[in-house]
């Protein structure tokens, strides 16, 4: 996975009258959760601000990151758990991070990735990409950028479902009965069907 660095600061006040005041510095809210716990038993939040022009790489793509996360001088790795945007400008106001480490399993989406022509789109098919990532589950530096998955041989009318998928070092905790793509009649391919059943 790719890593970017970003510097943050405690926030000593928290509150919404706190947030606007951060933002308006061009500066983002956010929390991280740790192995540290309260007394329900629920991860507790360390509250910090992070600089919006440091964070928008790692926000703004479809790549996933581990952040590196320095708050006034303490190191930690993190992934991004959830955002919130502002409802009309899609501007980011908040942020949550987990904190991660070598051995410690995450589950996260990953990207997939079509590789080769499919043979059902050879015969004049369309082939439909229905689920953009897989929540995958393993230590973070076990994780790839993206999960590559071969359609060289699907053919017209089929589809790879999630159960038909492995990848070494990782477990897949989407659904086996999703379907990841498919290839899709066309009407050129219907016609040729059509015209090869009437020439046999």
């Amino acid at each position: 996975m790719k890593e970017i660095n970003v510097k943050g600061q405690k926030r000593t006040a928290t509150g919404k009258k706190a947030s606007k005041e951060l933002r308006k510095e061009g500066m983002v809210p956010c929390n991280i959760y740790g192995e540290k716990r309260g007394e329900n038993g629920l991860p507790e939040a360390f509250a910090f601000a992070a600089s919006f022009s440091e964070l928008r790489k790692a926000v703004y793509t479809p790549e996933v990151y581990v952040v590196n996360l320095d708050i006034d001088g303490k190191q930690s790795k993190a992934i991004i758990k959830e955002l919130q945007f502002h409802p009309t400008t899609d501007a980011l106001i908040h942020a949550d991070f987990y904190e991660v480490n070598d051995t410690k399993p995450i589950t996260i989406g990953i990207p997939v990735k079509l590789n080769g022509l499919a043979q059902g789109v050879r015969d004049g098919g369309k082939l439909n990409l229905a689920i953009r990532k897989l929540n995958v589950t393993a230590p973070y530096t076990k994780i790839p950028e993206v999960l590559n998955i071969d359609v060289t041989n699907l053919q017209l009318g089929k589809a790879i479902k999630v159960g038909s998928l492995s990848f070494e070092g990782l477990e897949i905790a989407t659904s086996p009965e999703v379907v990841v793509c498919s290839v899709k009649a066309t009407r050129a391919s219907r016609s040729a069907a059509a015209a090869a059943d009437a020439e046999a």
